[in-house]
């Protein structure tokens, strides 16, 4: 296993676990406990994680975006669920929006089999999952990569989504406050997707439910204007309150648990 892929690793279990032991890793990953404190030490210095005795837990600076291959496999259940309710949303013949999160990755997957779309997106990724679908009509922003992300970015990419106007936009966000909206992590992230708001008649943010709650860095939109937030589980009535005075659907599967 390369170095990186290793490092990735670690990333994926703090997610999940918030907490690792170099010891533990060590054995894990089959190399010395001194290879380990390096790997945390470039986390470290790249804001991922905050080292401890034995150890490391993750980092909640929300003004740092975790590479794709992680954010990817988080939450993975809620944004399939996410998903199917999104492509009940897109009709043969529809003309798309996808942003750059690994919500729209999962989006793209479900959709495949409809037919007849044209879809912009930033998204390498959602780029290459869509590669060997035939009849669609597939744009890329261009723009420069950000690295970690796998999003195009920048004024050639707000440029390009200038250009167009679309039935439907879904796009993702880093959290979601009740006084500030919609949040990312990145001004250059959300000045891209508040591009693509402009040019959608339909503006859908889909959401997992541990974003509900989360201030981040900037600001990509309050909550006037957007037809439906979709999420995987019942909000609370708080939210719901917020949501029906801003005029905004909120769609989540039946019999989902409150968030």
């Amino acid at each position: 296993m390369f170095a990186i892929e290793r490092r990735n690793t670690i990333l994926s279990a703090l997610r999940d676990e918030k907490h690792v032991v170099v010891s533990e890793l060590a054995r894990r990953f089959d190399v010395s406990e001194e290879t380990i404190r390096r790997d945390l030490d470039k986390l470290e210095k790249e804001g991922y994680v905050v080292k401890t005795y034995g150890g490391a837990v993750i980092s909640e600076s929300a003004s740092i975006d975790q590479p794709y291959v992680v954010r990817k496999k988080s939450n993975v259940e809620a944004k399939q669920r996410i998903a199917e309710l999104a492509s009940e949303l897109i009709m043969d013949g529809d003309t798309l929006i996808l942003d750059a999160s690994s919500t729209a990755l999962f989006i793209a997957q479900r959709i495949k089999t409809k037919k007849d779309i044209t879809l912009i997106t930033n998204s390498i990724e959602v780029l290459m999952e869509l590669a060997d679908v035939s009849g669609w009509k597939i744009l890329s922003t261009g723009g420069i990569l950000r690295e970690r992300t796998c999003a195009l970015i920048g004024s050639r990419a707000e440029e390009y989504l200038s250009s167009f106007h679309v039935d439907k936009a879904f796009i993702s966000c880093k959290g979601v406050d009740m006084e500030h909206g919609f949040m990312d992590s990145s001004d250059s992230h959300a000045a891209v997707k508040r591009k693509m708001i402009a040019c959608a008649a339909q503006v859908f943010f889909a959401v997992d439910s541990s974003k509900f709650g989360k201030l981040s860095f900037t600001s990509i939109s309050g909550f006037d204007g957007i037809d439906a937030l979709i999420t995987d589980r019942r909000p609370s009535e708080d939210w719901n309150k917020i949501f029906a005075a801003n005029d905004m659907e909120c769609l989540f599967p039946h019999g989902g648990e409150n968030a």
